[in-house]
């Protein structure tokens, strides 16, 4: 029989027990975003682009045997035509009369692009400008008194606060998804100017350029990335903070481009060998590996193996967040620059100048060879990229002809290539110049750089239309 105290332990734990389990189950409780979604999902948009596919040369019609051309007419050979391209997205009302923000990667390079509002109009959009570096595009509907969404701040947001996005999710329109804030300031490679938002809101294709909205339905970040193996989500995915994305949005409205500070130095982050041998208390900062000529950083007096410790007065942490800081940076200013050399610290003034236009100094658009006889695309390397990858010249492939002689010769989007025929590629100028001597229809080496290492190939260029012609007229 039990005692009366211990029967009344017994019923103080069990409080206790179930006191813990109801705190437990509070604390896990799900936010209730409904009233957030009724508020705002009528400002988001669905966002469908097409384009129109450029019609290629038939080469192959042109290696067909005369014979068979005898018994199966004039089209037997011919290859299929590429079909128009359409793309899907999300989006979201800024402004009443009709500005709409999304990714640069959902309008890029559409022929024509229709804006789908909660209402189910649907409305044909221009596109007001487009930023490649921050993949921010910017469209214009002809329309009034739209609902709008509210613009936060991210820089109050927190890691574990809770977010929302709405999109459209392999054009499943209207859709919600929930998460937490994972990560701020997240760098990717390739993406030098974004301190992205990490979240693990279920995000997938057709989510890109739609809203996330913080706890209080303000608009936070551009959904626009995610990381993943299958192609759907898998816990990762990145926003791009709302105040990068209106900063764009406010050059594009004034001058339809985006200019950012640039200071012009290749930097590395720091570990803990590298801190130790500089004397630091701790791996931080940005270490100058090159400094380019004629840039401010050159003016400025900044030195290779110098440590930027702090820009305007902002600590940094890691080596990625310079040029998000210099970015952001008014052109023509004075910054200092908190700088170690040698176990001194040095406050280096420099004046932010304008990065250099994608055509004058990393072209994006190729320069295009032939694409009838070669089938590529490239690009020259951009100083950062040479030391990356240590090489002292090269060209980037940048897109492929499916049915193009570099594809079938198995070279890929990224390979770098460095020797074309025995001759040294210095640029894209000097790679045309070497493919215009190559002689068609017999295979030469070519020299490609991928992930670092050396691969030779043979590259079989085709003749093109004129060269055919040429050599029929002599041969008659």
């Amino acid at each position: 029989m039990s005692s009366p105290s211990l029967t009344t332990r017994r019923w103080v734990l069990a409080l206790v027990c179930v006191t813990g389990i109801q705190a437990t189950w509070a604390a896990t409780a799900v936010v209730d975003f409904s009233e957030l979604v009724d508020k705002n999902a009528k400002a988001v948009v669905n966002i469908s682009a097409s384009t129109k596919a450029k019609k290629r040369s038939l080469q192959q019609q042109q290696q067909v045997p005369e014979i068979f051309r005898r018994f199966f007419g004039d089209d037997f050979g011919y290859a299929p035509q590429p079909r128009d391209r359409q793309s899907f997205g999300s989006g979201f009302i800024i402004s009443k009369d009709g500005y709409v923000l999304t990714n640069n990667h959902v309008v890029d390079h559409a022929d024509k692009v229709v804006v789908k509002l909660n209402d189910r109009r649907e409305l044909e959009a221009e596109v007001i400008g487009t930023d490649e570096r921050t993949d921010v595009a910017l469209l214009k509907i002809k329309a009034d008194n739209l609902p709008v969404v509210q613009i936060g701040n991210p820089d109050k947001l927190k890691v574990g606060q809770p977010v929302l996005a709405i999109g459209s999710p392999f054009g499943f329109d209207y859709s919600a998804t929930a998460g937490i804030v994972s990560a701020k300031s997240r760098a990717l490679p390739n993406e030098s100017y974004v301190p992205f938002i990490q979240t693990d809101v279920a995000i997938n294709p057709g989510n890109s350029g739609g809203p996330l909205f913080n706890a209080d339905g303000d608009v936070v970040g551009i959904n626009s990335q995610i990381y993943s193996r299958s192609g759907g989500y898998m816990g990762l995915a990145f926003a791009i903070p709302i105040d990068v994305a209106m900063d764009v949005v406010d050059q594009l409205k004034e001058k339809g481009k985006v200019s950012r500070g640039y200071l012009g130095v290749v930097i590395q982050d720091i570990d803990r060998d590298l801190a130790e041998a500089y004397g630091l208390a701790k791996p931080a900062g940005a270490l100058v590996a090159k400094v380019l000529p004629d840039t401010p950083a050159d003016k400025a007096g900044l030195k290779e193996g110098d440590v930027i410790i702090a820009f305007n007065g902002q600590d940094i942490g890691l080596s990625s967040e310079l040029p998000q800081m210099i970015g952001r940076a008014k052109v023509g200013k004075t910054y200092p620059l908190t700088v170690l050399r040698e176990g001194k610290k040095l406050d280096v003034p420099f004046a932010v100048a304008t990065l250099p236009d994608d055509e004058a100094d990393t072209p994006e658009k190729a320069a295009e060879p032939d694409l009838n006889s070669l089938g590529i695309g490239i690009r020259n390397l951009t100083e950062q990229e040479k030391v990356q990858l240590k090489l002292e010249s090269g060209v980037l492939v940048l897109r492929l002809a499916d049915d193009g002689a570099a594809a079938d010769a198995g070279i890929l989007p990224n390979d770098v290539i460095v020797r074309l025929n025995g001759q040294v590629v210095k640029d894209t100028q000097e790679f045309l110049k070497i493919a215009k001597k190559i002689v068609a229809n017999k295979p030469v080496p070519i020299v490609i750089n991928r992930n670092g290492q050396p691969r030779i190939m043979a590259i079989r260029l085709e003749a093109s239309e004129k060269t055919d012609k040429k050599e029929k007229s002599k041969a008659q």
